[in-house]
């Protein structure tokens, strides 16, 4: 098997395959600070009881946008598993031509995304990743990167409401059925999802126009893509596994490349 860890501003996301088949996933909450011997255990008790043991597994592969965790969670794979892993942007590159001037390179979650996304559903197409921050990210017919844009995600705007005003509820995110409500809880659900929602909407079509592609598909991932998805016709794909299948993918083409084993 092969054990896959999606390293997220929120959470950990650890995904076992079989060949292409996904079998079983757990998360974990990303924590800088904790030691390798706690992310160590926890990671040991998550997979007995999915009843999977370290020597089951052949390979992991790890694609992070944490820096401060990766030390730890490094040392608790290769200590608890007996594997060292395979880590995206240091041993590992995803095939993603630009199409857009840049002295950066695109975060390994979005790369990841980008490749599976083009494998899975074609080009052209549009990238929206619904988590603790949002992305937008454009892919031409010929499968070249031209660009993207980021914003705060739904959950942070709402939290910040919370934080920053004295009388407001926290208030869990759900799609209203009215913009105007009576009440606080409906208020904010109403500014923060639909207010959400029409902000996705401007950004996916104006990339649309920008690619010259207006009707590319669009494809949502990302823990809120659901939700708004649901409150939406501009969004075409619903896919929670791009990440994990992205990781798949170049842990296979990794193998490729060295005929078929790990050095």
């Amino acid at each position: 098997m092969l054990l896959t860890v999606d390293v997220g501003n929120t959470n950990m996301v650890f995904t076992l395959f079989d060949g292409e088949t996904h079998l079983k996933s757990f998360r974990l909450t990303t924590v800088a600070g904790r030691t390798s011997d706690e992310l160590g255990m926890d990671i040991w008790n998550q997979l007995s009881r999915l009843g999977v043991k370290p020597e089951d597994l052949a390979d992991v592969i790890v694609s992070s946008v944490v820096p401060p965790v990766m030390a730890a969670l490094g040392d608790a794979i290769s200590r608890y598993l007996g594997k060292v892993p395979i880590m995206v942007d240091a041993d590992v590159y995803p095939e993603l031509p630009y199409g857009v001037e840049t002295n950066e390179r695109l975060g390994a979650d979005r790369s990841v995304a980008c490749v599976a996304a083009i494998h899975k559903y074609g080009a052209p197409l549009i990238l929206a990743d619904m988590g603790t921050a949002t992305t937008v990210d454009a892919i031409s017919r010929e499968g070249v990167y031209m660009g993207g844009c980021i914003t705060a995600g739904a959950r942070i705007s709402i939290e910040a409401l919370f934080q920053k005003t004295a009388l407001l509820p926290q208030v869990d995110l759900a799609l209203p059925e009215r913009v105007l409500s009576g009440t606080s809880v409906g208020q904010i659900q109403a500014g923060a999802v639909l207010g959400y929602i029409g902000a996705m909407e401007r950004l996916i079509t104006q990339a649309r126009e920008e690619i010259g592609e207006p009707e590319a598909m669009v494809v949502a991932t990302g823990g809120l893509a659901p939700i708004i998805a649901a409150g939406t016709d501009i969004i075409d794909v619903v896919d929670g596994q791009l990440i994990p299948d992205g990781l798949r993918l170049l842990y296979e083409n990794y193998l490729r490349e060295r005929g078929g084993e790990r050095p």
